[in-house]
């Protein structure tokens, strides 16, 4: 017998649940979808109140995959967020791997609808597990869908980290021709873009990793430009572009929106941030001849006095910089005369 357990703030879990199968009966009326809705959530109720887990991604994967094609990109990934977020309610490896198999199974299922969005999905999974070999089992689920449905574009960026990837999986030899016959075959079918797309990208990526770069003219290069009308590789230009003519406000923005988007290319978020207040620290300086107003500085930094002066060495450190490569610049220049 189902039992409904009182709760104060509803779980997230359950949310996705009401919210999916609402959409799926809507069709039906309210005679028909309220006794169905109402069952759902009861069953996820109960799952929940008994760490059913493994059941709970049974019932949330099958509701969600009936409103794929229902509802925004967006409400389609909020909802698989919460459902890969259960493979950390569970301490137990078999439970984590059965739920880990039923999430991959069902965004593989219909692979043709909106694969771009599954493949993202799969490494929103890849991302939420602790588990080496479990991640080394979903990287394979996304090579296998990014080749077969044409969206290799989104993965090749990732190869670059293969060699760490293999140290963290620590898989044996058949795992590892596997994976190699598998990459190795997307970049005979897709070589012009692996060779020109990943140059590009690297160098952008390149940039915004880099602790010691704060001015560059990858946004003058035709080649960088064409990326802003590419629709692979767009966000990429426009991360380029926050870093180099903008300030934080617009990389959290940026960051709230495509955070997956930044692990796949190994950049970390914090990092990124410290190297954005740098810049935009000498960026007001450079805009001001007189002293710098602590509420601009707090309000374009966006954090508070005892942090700022934390960054005092390394605003010097900044200038340092800047200035050397003014210097190299002009004695470059000066040798051309």
């Amino acid at each position: 017998m189902l039992s409904v357990v009182p709760t104060s703030e509803e779980d997230p879990a359950l949310a996705s649940v009401r919210f999916a199968s609402e959409l799926a009966w809507a069709d039906a009326g309210a005679e028909a979808a309220e006794p169905e809705v109402t069952r759902l959530c009861m069953e996820a109720e109960e799952f929940i109140a008994m760490g059913k887990w493994v059941e709970l991604a049974t019932l949330m994967v099958t509701s969600a995959e009936l409103i794929f094609s229902k509802v925004s990109e967006k409400d389609v990934e909020c909802i698989f967020t919460i459902i890969c977020s259960l493979v950390m309610k569970t301490e137990n490896a078999d439970e984590v791997s059965e739920i880990t198999k039923i999430i991959a199974a069902k965004i593989i299922q219909q692979p043709h609808e909106k694969p771009a969005v599954r493949l993202k999905m799969l490494f929103n999974l890849y991302n939420s597990l602790q588990n080496p070999y479990g991640r080394f089992f979903i990287y394979m689920k996304a090579l296998s869908l990014a080749v077969n449905r044409k969206v290799a574009e989104y993965i090749i960026p990732s190869f670059k980290h293969i060699d760490g990837f293999l140290k963290e999986w620590d898989v044996g030899i058949e795992e590892q021709r596997e994976l190699f016959l598998a990459i190795s075959n997307i970049l005979k079918e897709n070589k012009s873009l692996a060779k020109n797309s990943f140059k590009r990208l690297c160098a952008i990526i390149e940039f915004v990793k880099s602790p010691d770069m704060y001015e560059c003219d990858l946004l003058d290069m035709p080649a960088i430009r064409q990326l802003e009308k590419d629709s692979k590789d767009a966000l990429v230009y426009q991360l380029l572009n926050i870093f180099l003519t903008q300030r934080l406000d617009s990389y959290l923005e940026f960051h709230a929106a495509n955070s997956t988007l930044l692990n796949s290319y190994g950049l970390v978020h914090e990092e990124c941030i410290t190297k954005l207040r740098l810049m935009s620290l000498v960026d007001l300086g450079s805009d001001r001849s007189s002293q710098i107003p602590y509420a601009l500085i707090r309000d374009t930094l966006l954090i508070c006095f005892i942090v700022l002066n934390a960054f005092r060495a390394n605003v010097a450190n900044v200038i340092s910089t800047i200035q050397a490569n003014k210097i190299t610049e002009d004695g470059f220049q000066g040798c051309k005369a």
